[in-house]
């Protein structure tokens, strides 16, 4: 026992504070890849809002060529003789149809990248509550109830702000 408290109760709020900070660094390794993934395929495009339109780093102007909504996915083209002609072309693209540019029509809170994260983050959560809930069945003394229950707390309050989001998706 270590302070009234048993080593299995301790080692259990251990493994679930260990997969709660692994749900947490998944969500921010999660994000910040999808961001950067966003910044590395439009860099050095510059988005002009009011035009709807892409300019390249030639000063080009690449207009939206079609839109996917069943994927939520944006095309913005240039014409193929203006890229052809091109000084800066070999390292744009290889495309002899002009510059293709996918945006994604909703964010990161919106995207179905981040539902796939968000559920494995949840999968991490609820073993988490699973292994907090058998705890508390196995060992019933004031402090180690105390101890589960306030991790119980903090990791369904986790939960529940995290599934709210990634149910908000299916209602839409």
């Amino acid at each position: 026992m270590i302070s009234g408290v048993s080593v299995e109760v301790v080692l259990a709020a251990s493994y679930a504070l260990v997969l709660v900070a692994v749900a947490f660094v998944l969500e921010l390794v999660a994000r910040h890849s999808h961001e950067r993934s966003e910044r590395y395929q439009s860099s050095g495009f510059v988005y002009i809002q009011g035009m709807d339109k892409w300019e390249c780093p030639a000063g080009r102007q690449l207009t939206r060529a079609n839109a996917d909504y069943q994927r939520r996915v944006l095309h913005y083209r240039a014409p193929a003789d203006i890229c052809n002609a091109c000084a800066l072309k070999s390292n744009c693209t290889d495309s002899d149809d002009g510059r293709l540019l996918k945006t994604r029509m909703d964010s990161w809170l919106e995207s179905e990248l981040r539902r796939f994260h968000r559920g494995i983050s949840l999968t991490l959560l609820l073993l988490a509550t699973v292994i907090l809930i058998a705890s508390a069945v196995r060992n019933t003394e004031p402090r180690e109830l105390f101890l589960v229950g306030c991790l119980l707390l903090v990791v369904g309050l986790v939960e529940a702000k995290l599934l709210a989001s990634f149910l908000a998706r299916e209602g839409s």
